[in-house]
């Protein structure tokens, strides 16, 4: 049995040594195992971080099963779309080992190399189980078409995509997407939409400086074009079957889509007999220039009883309407939306959820604990590389 507080504190001797630790670990694989090489971006920047950080979340969790089989076993999955095989972890596995007696020198040991190997070991079999069970179910990866592209603003796009195979998912979940103009390159988007009747999936997508994928799917993506689009991942920001209390979604920019999708949902229960449930959507942006999807909300707004939509704006102090087409509809407010929600509550019998960047996710989470919420009724997802990245994450409408 594996030393785990050895394996811990080597592993924090070597994370600090940070970039170098990938850098080594990829020229290692690829002299090793040059046909891996291929499975990669060309630029390789952003993936050596994303390992340092798989790696971290593993080791750091590695006495902890309950938590680390399913992030595992995801990571798995997932890797099904860059075709990854059995094959590919033997050598990654000697890579990796390799790599940390580099850095360790002295303290490298023939007991501390059993640990890491079985460690190691046991890692790489349960991403195998995972990748080859979900191999006989789904295909690594669905052909998607561009079916519409409309862009709200100068750096804001609403993508519609409908792929050539059913592809189930659940409302709040996102999925990696590879565009024609960056092969290997994936970046994680949630659907605004519940699934629809015809398949087509909405995805919200901000440029951002330096996103290569964002980039190409707000200023190069046309109709008639095809993506790709990998398994569906993450289940912080879904619905548990069953559930009737009352929701409080919290969004900051195109952090809206999985929330939205997540108000289709509530609505298709509505319709099929389930408990109405109150819902209130809290929209924050810094202008009214980026409420893009407005008038959508608006209407929903306007068609579901049960619905409250309140749009705020944290840097349009001056800004007083309108704000959409609709008339009757709730004014704008002004603040950080967290704090335009507080002014709205209190909110401590509801369940809350909560989408946008890093910061504001964990900002608005303090401030929700701070007011009274439980801490176990807030949801937003986690921080974590998996698989290089969180799932789902952190404004998954296009951060990236």
């Amino acid at each position: 049995m594996a030393d785990v507080e050895r394996l811990k504190r080597s592993w924090a001797q070597v994370a600090a040594y940070g970039d170098q630790v990938a850098l080594r670990f990829y020229s290692r694989l690829f002299v090793m195992a040059p046909e891996t090489r291929d499975m990669f971006p060309l630029a390789m920047g952003a993936q050596r971080g994303r390992l340092v950080a798989a790696l971290g979340h593993t080791v750091s969790h590695i006495d902890d099963l309950e938590r680390l089989v399913p992030y595992l076993q995801q990571l798995g999955r997932d890797h099904r779309k860059f075709a990854v095989v059995a094959d590919h972890y033997g050598p990654v596995g000697e890579s990796l080992l390799a790599t940390l007696a580099d850095f360790l020198g002295q303290e490298w040991s023939a007991d501390l190399a059993h640990d890491w190997a079985e460690a190691y070991g046991r890692v790489a079999r349960t991403m195998i189980d995972a990748a080859e069970l979900a191999a006989r179910q789904t295909p690594p990866w669905w052909a998607a078409e561009v079916v519409a592209q409309e862009r709200r603003t100068f750096d804001i796009a609403v993508v519609t995509v409908l792929p050539e195979q059913r592809y189930d998912y659940a409302p709040g979940q996102s999925m990696a997407v590879e565009i024609p103009l960056r092969p290997r390159l994936w970046r994680y988007y949630s659907p605004a939409n519940a699934p629809r009747d015809d398949g087509s999936l909405d995805l919200h997508v901000r440029r951002m400086p330096g996103g290569h994928v964002s980039g190409g799917l707000v200023d190069k993506v046309q109709k008639g074009d095809v993506v790709r689009l990998a398994s569906p991942v993450g289940h912080r920001l879904t619905l548990p079957p069953g559930g009737d209390d009352d929701l409080l979604l919290i969004a900051g920019g195109t952090g809206l889509a999985p929330l939205k999708a997540l108000v289709e949902h509530v609505a298709h229960r509505t319709r099929v007999g389930e408990p109405a449930r109150r819902v209130s959507l809290f929209v924050g942006t810094r202008t009214a220039r980026e409420l893009y999807d407005l008038p959508a909300l608006q209407a929903l707004d306007a068609q579901h009883p049960w619905l409250t939509v309140v749009p705020a704006l944290a840097d349009d102090p001056e800004y007083e309407g309108p704000v959409g087409p609709l008339d009757g509809v709730r004014p704008v407010e002004h603040g950080e939306v967290a704090e335009v929600a507080l002014r709205h509550g209190p909110w401590h019998d509801h369940e809350v959820y909560v989408c946008g960047s890093d910061h504001m996710v964990l900002a608005t989470a303090q401030r929700l604990r701070d007011a009274g919420c439980p801490d176990e009724r807030i949801h937003y997802e986690g921080f974590q590389g998996l698989g290089g990245e969180a799932y789902g994450v952190v404004d998954p409408g296009g951060r990236r």
